[in-house]
């Protein structure tokens, strides 16, 4: 079934080709000749393939739908099931094993192509990855070096260079000079946003603290002895407090201590509060603490919401600080012309994350980390004997991680098979989609709309009916607050354990109260969901609230 958000166009589409078909071939030439000086026709037509092509790669016909995992088995009797310790001794056959794993293990697995899984950033594939992915298990290539590699990482390479240019959008010429350029790198890729964000972070802890590329200060000597000599008492981060929780790793493993994040708060708009931001920079200066890099977020993973980039970057270039985008949901929106002014400022960033896994759909374990400067990743190199040499094309040197397979052939093979339009249908398919839901409950009396959508995840709670009217007039107590949050935690636990339909929950701070809230979250980003679908989703919620009254005498 193809998703209903698009079905007005591919009518349109049949349409058009039947009125073609209709006339003489000199009419069909007039009729074709007379659409050409506006390309008004040949554009919708275009458009609609590609939609048709798009679509068809996730195959939405084929999702079978129902359950996305085996309803009524609680997490704790489920993981009972898998107390095995001992190794088997005999070898089995494949056939014993798979069908083991089709008894045991896939009835509980989670479907997260179904239509009606809605909470979080894993989505349906496009089914071509799968022959792919298949592919590069069989190659079983190794991108920490070239001698494990060979063309696998000059494609690697350019692809990366494919999305740098998205982001920056040099000259010809600094993309035809520093593509395969050795010592030069547009960016890497990673398994995760994660490891992502600490790559950025460790280019700009040593950019920002050694004398020269490829310094071996931060090898031989502690963090702390090289940020006394450079007179500074200690090293921070800066950014807004909704950060991914993976810069507190970040902070941990770069040595700062997760005290040494330094959060700005939001204005009355909600967004970031500059003035604020500016201060506390000042601050820092006048402490004597290196400020090791401001954070921006395209796209944060609860609500969606974009950090003012443009306003953020020039506040890093005042400063002479660094300035990273985490856009590990966001950044794909670049795609979309209709909505990628969202994002303008993120070619001021030194460095960017994207993950492949989230709306560039691709498998589970491939991110990127772009960077502005190709000879940023220099001053993160390392160097081994036997691989990752200087002057080589090894790849080795510049990620945190050594060994690496090909999963980059993904990424090369879906930004030439989606294509720019393909994924700038995707992004604006999704972005209406949380539009569509947004109107939906906001008109409903039984769900109170949290915010507006800024992309594609829709934050909203239910609330029950004895409390909407104090809701309304802003008149709730702590106690009734607290109320709140419990009701949304058993509708959504409920809901993940029927597996019929699912959203995730998150906490937000509510500044009408000053309270944390629960609220439920989904990510509108499977373009096999449609609007059915997601009426489905609130109506099932509104069945579990009765569910739970009723348990509850």
């Amino acid at each position: 079934m193809i998703s209903e958000f698009y079905q007005f166009y591919l009518a349109a589409m049949n349409d058009f080709s039947e009125q073609i078909a209709a006339l003489s071939p000199s009419e069909a030439m007039n009729s074709e000749q007379r659409s050409q000086p506006t390309r008004e026709n040949q554009i919708k037509a275009e458009k609609i393939s590609t939609e048709q092509r798009i679509l068809q790669y996730f195959k939405p016909e084929e999702i079978q739908r129902g359950t996305f995992t085996q309803p009524d088995i609680s997490l704790d009797a489920l993981a009972q099931q898998f107390k095995r310790s001992e190794l088997p001794t005999y070898p089995i056959t494949v056939d014993d094993y798979y069908r083991q794993l089709f008894q045991e293990v896939l009835p509980y697995a989670i479907d997260t192509g179904s239509p009606t899984y809605i909470g979080h950033m894993t989505s349906a594939l496009p089914d071509f990855l799968h022959d792919m992915s298949k592919l590069i298990s069989k190659l079983n290539q190794n991108l920490v070096k070239i001698e494990t590699s060979k063309s696998l990482l000059f494609l690697e390479r350019e692809a990366i260079a494919m999305l740098h240019r998205l982001v920056y959008n040099f000259s010809e010429e600094f993309y035809t000079e520093n593509i395969q350029q050795k010592n030069r790198n547009l960016g890497i890729v990673t398994t995760g946003g994660t490891t992502a964000n600490i790559s950025a972070l460790l280019c700009a802890r040593n950019a920002g603290l050694l004398s020269k590329e490829n310094s071996t200060e931060l090898l031989k000597e502690s963090l702390y002895k090289v940020l006394s000599k450079k007179g500074y008492e200690d090293m921070v981060i800066i950014g807004s407090r909704l950060m991914h929780y993976s810069l507190n790793k970040a902070a941990s493993i770069l040595g700062l201590g997760t005290d040494n994040i330094i959060f700005v708060d939001n204005n009355s708009e909600g967004k970031l509060n500059c003035k604020q931001l500016e201060e506390k920079i000042q601050e820092c200066q006048e402490n004597r603490l290196f400020i090791l890099a401001l954070i921006g977020i395209a796209g944060t993973t609860e609500t969606g919401q974009i950090d003012p980039l443009w306003k953020l970057g020039e506040i890093a270039e005042k400063y002479n600080i660094h300035f990273h985008v985490d856009g590990s949901w966001g950044v794909p929106t670049i795609f979309s012309d209709k909505h990628k002014g969202k994002l303008k400022g993120i070619e001021k960033a030194d460095s960017v994350t994207i993950c492949g896994h989230k709306q560039l759909y691709l498998p589970q374990g491939i991110s990127i980390c772009l960077f502005k400067d190709p000879q940023l990743l220099n001053y993160a190199a390392t160097t081994a004997r036997y691989q990752a040499q200087q002057d080589t094309y090894d790849l080795g040197r510049f990620t945190i991680e050594g060994s690496r397979s090909a999963l980059s052939l993904c990424l090369h093979g879906a930004l030439h098979i989606i294509g720019k339009k393909g994924y700038e249908m995707l992004i604006e398919q999704g972005i209406y989609q949380a539009q569509y839901f947004a109107r939906k409950i906001d008109k409903l009396k039984s769900f109170e709309l949290i915010l507006e959508p800024t992309l594609n995840i829709v934050n909203y709670r239910y609330i029950p009916d004895y409390l909407r009217d104090k809701l309304r007039k802003k008149m709730l107590t702590n106690a009734e607050i607290e109320r709140l949050n419990q009701i949304n935690q058993e509708i959504q636990q409920e809901q993940f354990e029927q597996g019929e339909t699912f959203v995730s929950k998150t906490i937000l701070f509510d500044p009408k109260y000053s309270k944390k809230i629960i609220v439920f979250r989904t990510v509108l980003s499977n373009p096999n969901t449609t609007a059915t679908d997601l009426d489905n989703v609130l109506e099932d919620q509104l069945r579990i609230v009765d569910k739970i009254q009723k348990d509850k005498g």
